[in-house]
């Protein structure tokens, strides 16, 4: 019987800890990596029960760890922590979606690292909930019509959030503000036919990285803009790979004004299996390298200093 891989790690948005499902046997169990020391260690945070594969974790900026279970259309959420021998556990109630027609998903790690955040995405709207961090268990802080997906956050505080959303057949960025109620404003919309998202967002260079078919209708091209500029999306053709598929998952922060030399770590897969690829804006090539061995693929964070840090899991 083959057996199906865990998730990969999910790392907090300072980089000082990461989480992730492991498997021991048959059985799932959150595991909290500590990230900022002289050496990287993994503590099990096994509860007495084995998680469903459908289970999600994410790291806060304290350790803690935020796991997510799914039981048909409720989704139960704790904080899981390392208590000596065992692990403590703070339950902070649930999240009840209507219908079969609604799915609930964690958003990317907020940046202020106290904060943990998720939508319901039904058949005409979003909502976005509060699930930790709040006054009291999971709050419902705005409703956004159409169907959301993706998810970046824009700023170091945990305000502005970028939503793709479709109505209408299209889809389109938008900005959600969470100091305004969750007032919604669209952020990119590179013609009316297209469909663009936001991949990634970098706050201290606004660099964006969007994928849009406008320069190829019906074909998503991977390109590169920059938060409140006037300047066009620019589309590389270098991040144009034959028959691979190229995924940013990470950007260098503290390029405060210098976008175009953020370094970008993108995850290619194609026909032989998953590598990295290394990019800034300035430059015209893309620079492959192999992936480490035990790589939990599409996972990595950048330094200030520019060192790319992928997180490895091996026997």
């Amino acid at each position: 019987m083959t057996v199906a891989p865990p998730p990969g790690c999910v790392l907090s948005a300072d980089g000082s800890y990461g989480a992730r499902l492991a498997r021991e046997g048959d059985s799932l169990f959150p595991e909290r990596w500590t990230l900022d020391g002289p050496e990287p260690y993994a503590v099990p945070l096994r509860t007495g029960r084995s998680e469903e594969p459908g289970a999600e974790v994410q790291p806060l900026g304290d350790g803690r760890v935020l796991v997510r279970r799914p039981a048909g259309g409720r989704h139960a959420f704790s904080l899981l922590y390392p208590t000596g021998p065992g692990t403590g556990e703070v339950p902070l109630g649930a999240v009840v979606c209507p219908d079969g027609d609604t799915r609930l998903r964690l958003l990317p790690p907020a940046p202020c690292g106290r904060r943990a955040y998720a939508v319901t995405v039904g058949p005409r709207s979003t909502a976005l909930w509060l699930v930790a961090g709040g006054a009291s268990g999971p709050e419902r802080v705005a409703e956004i019509p159409g169907r959301c997906s993706g998810g970046a956050w824009l700023d170091r505080t945990g305000r502005m959030l970028c939503l793709d959303r479709e109505t209408d057949g299209r889809t389109k960025a938008v900005v959600v503000d969470l100091e305004r109620g969750g007032e919604v404003s669209p952020l990119l919309e590179i013609t009316e036919e297209s469909d663009d998202r936001v991949l990634l967002a970098d706050p201290d260079s606004g660099l964006l990285l969007i994928r849009s078919d406008a320069p190829s209708p019906g074909r998503g091209r991977l390109g590169w803009g920059v938060l409140g500029s006037t300047l066009p999306v620019r589309f590389p053709a270098c991040l144009r790979l034959p028959d691979c598929a190229v995924t940013p998952f990470a950007v260098q922060p503290g390029q405060v004004l210098t976008p175009e030399g953020c370094a970008v770590a993108l995850r290619v897969d194609g026909p032989l299996g998953s590598w990295v690829g290394v990019w800034r804006p300035a430059q015209r090539r893309l620079h492959h390298l192999p992936a480490p061995e035990g790589w939990l693929t599409g996972t990595g964070l950048w330094t200030a200093d520019g060192v790319l840090r992928l997180p490895c899991a091996t026997p």
